[in-house]
Parts: structure tokens; C-alpha cells; sequence
């Protein structure tokens, strides 16, 4: 009875959020439990009357995330059907596993992916934010964004003088279970899909080491010409977190059609933006092979900040240049006409793929090895056209192996990580360690038992030095906090290859007046 009585929970949910209808009911029992090898089917008092009488609209908020025939039932039914199968013998206990069965159940749940395509299409026609919104709801009901474990990142803002800074701990992916690392490391990839980009992931069952998809969807967007599919992240980061994924799978490239496909987008949802990562190791993401992009809706402390000074370049009269006041250098181009946009920023990149300064550590290459891109983020502000450019280059040294315009080693206690197209615009993604090791920092800074880390010491004898006289059980998080917010500011300054002091800044200038044959106004 256990596990028919939380198949029961999982539709009445499911009725709650408008994932199915009352008449899909039967159907999608069925299909669950032919999933899990049940030939029989016995419903409790409670559920049969909540069977008959379906849930209507007006009950939804008896029927959240949490929601249940008994109410004084606590537990998640998906959460719990899962465990049951686990205790009987179903599946084993490994996280992947539980994954992939958790994907098919609420597969029997959601559209095919023409029906999604179909209903976000149907609402984009009377309001881009209303399809968007139709696609978010969908990929969080159907457990594809992963909610409850977003939910427990630690997320907060850190004032500077560039604005607020966001900063996050992120504890929503699970740990990796040794054994099944041992064990997808012993099976050899059948090679399907290529990567965790491809397409070919929606409706994927998954396997140990590969996540399982079995309710991602996709919808089909038509950017520059070209069929690209967008989704949500299932780990979002800031709101309304969203991927677009090249139909084709080739290795990230920065060129002038990128900057035509994000200028596309953002013309078709304007209340998003759209950027994209960097194409070369150290200052690209973490996956260099799928040619994707990221957005959402969420405006970044990048994306407020005002400009330092304007410029203009004569080839483009119709296209306002600046430079944007932020730790790392940003050409802020502004105009009606996207092409002109587009073909401006090609000019730039172009320009800057070639350009040395050895005077700043700028070199284009080594030997035919290239260093210098260009991160790009596209939005609409007040009817125009607006991409950001962020210089990028990702030599390496003797003294800074990991790379000279990446974090340094006396801030690697904190982000040693790549410094991505999020980061850029000013969210710091922090790894899961920091939230114990900072508690022990903490304990360190009040003279408490801890356990501090030796590489956290110097940095957490700095704090006791300048904070001694503010150092107290209420004000310690605040202060720690606080400080990891500088710590991200500086993993930024020592991203960026011209430096606000006074010798990056006459650098950035020179190459704007020497390279881009622009005029820096007074």
C-alpha cells in the first residue's frame, strides 16, 4: 500500500500544479506503474475520494510542493516513492540511480516536446514573458530544475564600489558518490549523447555518470537563421537561469554571428539577456566543446553600472561606445540597428584577437596558440540595442601557471575555479567547502574551538587585525561575509587584463585609440 499511496500523492500533486487533468489520471498511474513492475493497483479511502472528485484550481495552494492527501504528511511523494523503491529492491541506492528513476516518473507527467514547443509558441504570440513563464513553471513542476536543492545555496549581496556583488555557496549538487565514479569510470561511453549539451539529452534515460533527462525539454528558437534549443538550467543561479544549446555540436566559438544570435534573442525576449562564456581554456566555462549560451531574467551589478567615460569609433557613427566603470574592462556598445551593433563588435573582437601591449602582460600569442577573446552579454535597455564586450586573455607564467589574468594563488583559498561569463557580471559561484570552513573561520575570529584550514589563517588573521575592536557573536557572519565579498572583487581584478590603476588605465585607453582608431571623448 505504501507505494500505491504515494503514486496517489504524486498526481494529486501533479492535478495542484496543472502538470495533467482530471481524465490523465488512470493513464499516467499506469504508465508509472508499468515503470516500477506493479500489476495491481489498491487505493486508500482518502485517495479514491480524491480520485473521483479530482483537485480543482482553487485547492492549489493544499497542493504544493508539499502536497498531500493527508495533511499531516510531511514528506515530498516523488521523494518518497523514490525511497520505497530503493527499500524493495527496485533500484539501488546510488544517487544516479534514484535520478534516473525520479526523470522517467515524472516524464509520465509532462508534454511531448511539440506540445511544449506548441504552448510556448501559443503564448509567445501574445506576450514573450507570458511563454517564458509557461516554460519555467513546466521545468520546475517537472522537477527538472532542481528547487529543493537550489534551496539550500547559501546566497547573499556584498556592497562595493562597483555595487552590489552577488555571492553564492553552492551546496545544490550533490556530492559524487565514489563507488559510482569507480563505476563510470570502468564502463567505457557508448558515445550518446556527446556531451551534457547536446540535444540529443532531451527525453535521455541517463546512465551512471551521465544525468538522467528523461523530463527535459527543449523549445525551438530560430537565432540568426540558425535552429537553437533553449532551456532552463537544472541548477539555476540567478532567476529565470536559461541555456540556449547550438542544434549542432561543434566547440564554443566567439565570432560576428555570435554576436548576430544573441542580439536575435534578446530581440525576441526583451525582458531577458543573453551572453556567452569565453572560447578559450582558463577564461572560457566549463564546457568549451557545445556552442551554448546563457541568460535569464536577472539584471547583474555589471549591468548597472554606469559608464567611465564614452568614445567613438568613425566606421560606426551609429553605434555609442563606453567604457563601463567595473573591476574588469568592458566596452559598452548602445544602437538601434543590431547589424551595426553586430558588425561593431566584430571590428573589436577582430581588432583585440591580434593586439600586444607588453607592458600590461598582453600578448596575443604564443608561438600559434591564441590568447585574447571577448566575453559578450546582449540586452535591451530602453528600446536600444546593448552588448557588453569584456576583454579577455589567458596566458600563463611562471608566476601565475593557472593563468596571469585569472584568480591568484592568495585568493585560491576562496575561488580558484575559472572566471565565467556569471562571474563576469558579478556572481561569485563559490564551492560547497566554503560553507563548514567558514564556520571554522568564524570560531577562528572569536576565539573559539575550530578547526580553521592553514590556507584560511593569514586571511583570518587580517580580519582579527582590522576588526578587532568589531568582532562579536552578532556581527562575526556579517564581517566574514563581507570580506569574502573582497575576495571576489579581487578574484575580478586579477581577471581583467587592463587594471584601473593609473598604468591599466592609459593602456585601455591606448588601445582604443591606437587599435580601434576610436576618439576617447574629454
Amino acid at each position: 500500500m505504501a507505494m500505491e499511496h504515494h503514486i496517489q500523492r504524486l498526481i494529486h500533486q501533479s492535478l495542484a500544479l496543472g502538470l495533467i487533468e482530471n481524465e490523465d489520471q488512470i493513464y499516467v498511474r499506469n504508465r508509472i506503474m508499468a515503470r516500477l513492475g506493479l500489476d495491481a493497483f489498491t487505493l486508500d479511502t482518502e485517495s479514491d475520494h480524491l480520485n473521483k472528485v479530482g483537485v480543482a484550481a482553487k485547492d492549489l495552494d493544499a497542493f504544493t510542493m508539499d502536497a498531500k492527501p493527508d495533511l499531516n504528511e510531511k514528506t515530498d511523494p516523488l521523494e518518497a516513492l523514490i525511497q520505497e523503491a530503493c527499500e524493495q529492491g527496485m533500484i539501488g541506492n546510488a544517487d544516479d540511480e534514484k535520478d534516473i528513476l525520479a526523470g522517467e516518473i515524472m516524464d509520465c507527467f509532462i508534454p511531448r516536446p511539440s506540445e511544449v514547443n506548441r504552448a510556448f509558441f501559443e503564448r509567445y504570440r501574445h506576450d514573450p514573458k507570458e511563454a517564458t513563464d509557461y516554460f519555467y513553471q513546466l521545468s520546475q513542476n517537472s522537477r527538472y530544475i532542481k528547487m529543493k536543492e537550489i534551496q539550500n545555496n547559501i546566497n547573499y549581496k556584498v556592497r562595493t564600489d562597483y555595487g552590489a556583488l552577488d555571492i553564492t555557496i553552492n551546496l545544490s549538487k550533490p556530492e559524487k558518490d565514489p563507488k559510482a565514479i569507480s563505476k563510470a569510470k570502468a564502463t567505457k561511453s557508448p558515445g550518446y549523447p556527446k556531451c551534457l549539451l547536446c540535444v540529443e539529452n532531451e527525453g535521455f534515460l541517463g546512465r551512471i555518470g551521465h544525468p538522467a533527462r528523461s523530463q527535459h525539454r527543449t523549445v525551438r528558437v530560430q537565432l540568426a537563421g540558425e535552429c537553437w534549443h533553449f532551456q532552463y538550467s537544472p541548477y539555476v543561479y540567478y532567476n529565470e537561469h536559461c541555456i540556449l544549446l547550438s542544434e549542432t555540436h561543434r566547440p564554443m566559438k566567439i565570432d560576428a554571428m555570435t554576436f548576430r544570435r544573441l542580439l536575435d534573442f534578446v530581440r525576441q525576449f526583451p525582458h531577458y539577456f543573453l551572453g556567452s562564456n569565453a572560447d578559450l581554456p582558463i577564461v572560457g566555462g566549463s564546457i568549451l566543446a557545445h556552442d551554448h549560451y546563457q541568460g535569464g531574467n536577472y539584471t547583474f551589478a555589471m549591468a548597472k553600472a554606469e559608464a567611465d567615460y564614452h568614445f567613438r569609433l568613425k566606421a560606426f557613427p551609429h553605434v555609442a561606445a563606453a567604457i563601463v566603470r567595473w573591476p574588469m574592462p568592458v566596452i559598452r556598445l548602445q544602437g538601434e540597428d543590431a547589424e551595426a551593433l553586430a558588425a561593431c563588435a566584430d571590428f573589436i573582437l577582430e581588432q583585440w584577437k591580434t593586439y600586444n601591449d607588453p607592458s600590461v602582460d598582453i600578448l596575443a600569442f604564443t608561438d600559434e596558440t591564441p590568447h585574447n577573446t571577448i566575453t559578450p552579454i546582449a540586452r535591451i535597455r530602453k528600446g536600444r540595442y546593448e552588448l557588453d564586450l569584456v576583454l579577455r586573455n589567458n596566458r600563463t607564467n611562471a608566476e601565475h601557471p593557472l593563468g596571469i589574468f585569472h584568480p591568484h594563488e592568495d585568493v585560491h583559498h576562496i575561488k580558484k575555479e575559472n572566471i565565467g561569463l556569471i562571474e563576469v557580471m558579478g556572481l561569485a559561484v563559490l564551492p560547497a567547502r566554503l560553507k563548514e570552513e567558514l564556520e571554522h573561520v568564524e570560531n577562528y575570529l572569536l576565539d573559539r574551538p575550530n578547526d580553521i584550514k592553514d590556507y584560511h589563517v593569514p586571511w583570518a588573521n587580517h580580519m582579527k587585525e582590522i576588526y578587532r575592536d568589531r568582532l562579536t557573536e552578532t556581527s562575526v557572519r556579517e564581517i566574514v561575509r563581507h570580506e569574502v565579498g573582497m575576495k571576489f572583487l579581487r578574484v575580478l581584478e586579477d581577471a581583467a587584463v587592463f587594471k584601473r590603476d593609473e598604468k591599466g588605465k592609459a593602456a585601455l585607453k591606448r588601445f582604443i585609440r591606437e587599435q580601434l582608431k576610436g576618439e576617447v571623448e574629454a
